[in-house]
């Protein structure tokens, strides 16, 4: 039995109340609406269908605007099969007002969603925007551009060439990275044993996010990394890797929402670091193309570029590769927590929980390779006795190397952060 859903709606009847879900799906995602099915998913059918069509057609033309695009179907069953495609003249009004899906419902945007569609309707980003303040400096972007680019200076021109200044105004992203600006950007913590103690908290706000980048990585390298001394020569020793750090958190400073009077949030903690982006997956990008592909849908192009040319990042679309590629030799491996309105990427120690012995090798290595396995599994593959398995997944457990996968029999275990 079929069911709503948000690229899915069901209609028993013809009613006007279907125009919010074409606004919808016209706004943010392709969609159906198929009348002739009840709430329950079940088919009633709908008489003389292709009047019925005619009518659809010339309600929607007249009463969402602009038009999208869209076309009917009339199936087997007597149902009308209504395809709404998303469209690119953003936003897409039905009686003043624009909709968006919220689960199997559809619901007027807020005033902040609304800019975002018109923005998007005109080809634009909200770093394209006018900055508020127009008496900009940019010493500390200047430094870099000249240590990367061979410049002597920051003239307008280069300005220009960034698509930072239009010859009248500077935008967003020139107001970013300008050396004062009224933005928030990182709000770091770090956490004693719980989260009620906190150890130390330092915020960068106002400054270009070149320096914030900066310091931030500075605070990561007082806290996670430290030199051994071995005769004559230091050695650099990082308990997190310094630049899957590096990665998610240009990473967050590119994609991130800045419309949003939110500051980037890192977590630190003795056995890993949260670095919470605010703002979800950019527009038509999926949560498999963000995690297993190259594909790079900029939020902030002009930003990006930047980041790219100060050589902060090292080519669009690769930071979620390069952030796995630096854990490819460890057990414990990169979390990516991807919600509607942040996106969590959790790096964990590298140091702290190293395999200790063959036997524990030989447990993360069968793990690894045939999955999710059981005790009794591990027992045959290992030929292991039930006490020392049973001995080895307890401490492997409490040292993170593997986490536990539902109770009772049906318990297994897995590779942590899997």
């Amino acid at each position: 039995m079929w069911r709503e859903t948000v690229n899915l709606e069901f209609k028993k009847e013809i009613t006007k109340s279907y125009l919010k879900t074409v606004s919808a799906f016209a706004n943010y995602n392709d969609g159906q609406v198929i009348f002739g099915i009840d709430d329950n998913g079940n088919t009633v059918g709908i008489e003389k269908p292709e009047k019925s069509c005619l009518n659809i057609e010339n309600t929607i033309n007249d009463s969402i605007k602009p038009v999208p695009e869209y076309d009917l179907q009339i199936t087997d069953q007597n149902t009308i099969i209504l395809n709404v495609y998303k469209g690119d003249d953003t936003p897409y009004y039905y009686n003043g007002k624009a909709y968006k899906r919220h689960d199997s419902s559809s619901v007027p945007v807020s005033t902040l969603e609304l800019r975002r569609l018109s923005l998007e309707g005109r080809n634009e980003n909200f770093e394209d925007l006018p900055a508020k303040n127009q008496n900009l400096t940019f010493n500390y972007l200047e430094e870099m551009l000249c240590k990367y680019l061979n410049i002597e200076r920051l003239s307008e021109d280069v300005l220009k060439t960034l698509g930072l200044f239009d010859g009248k105004k500077y935008n967003i992203a020139a107001e970013l990275l300008a050396d004062e600006n009224s933005f928030p950007e990182v709000d770091i913590i770090k956490f004693g044993d719980s989260i009620d103690e906190i150890l130390m908290r330092k915020t960068f706000s106002h400054i270009s996010i070149l320096k914030a980048l900066d310091e931030t990585i500075n605070v990561f390298r007082d806290n996670y990394t430290y030199e051994v001394i071995s005769g004559m020569t230091r050695k650099k020793v990082e308990n997190i890797p310094e630049e899957a750090f590096r990665e998610a958190l240009a990473n967050a400073f590119i994609h991130r929402e800045w419309d949003l009077s939110s500051s980037i949030q890192i977590a630190m903690f003795d056995d890993r670091i949260e670095i919470t982006s605010p703002g979800g997956l950019p527009a038509g990008l999926s949560k498999y193309e963000y995690l297993n592909t190259m594909i790079s849908n900029l939020r902030n192009p002009k930003i990006a570029d930047v980041f790219l040319k100060t050589h902060l990042i090292e080519k669009f679309g690769t930071g979620i590769f390069r952030i796995k590629k630096s854990y490819k030799k460890f057990v414990r491996k990169p979390n990516f927590d991807i919600h509607a309105n942040s996106i969590t990427i959790t790096l964990p120690l590298i140091t702290q929980y190293n395999i200790q012995n063959r036997h524990e090798q030989l447990i993360v290595n069968e793990i690894e390779k045939n999955g999710t396995m059981s005790r009794s599994e591990l027992e045959k593959l290992t030929g292991f006795k039930t006490d020392k398995v049973l001995r080895l997944l307890k401490k492997m457990t409490e040292k993170h190397l593997i986490q536990k996968v539902g109770s009772g029999r049906a318990t297994k275990y897995k590779l942590y952060n899997d």
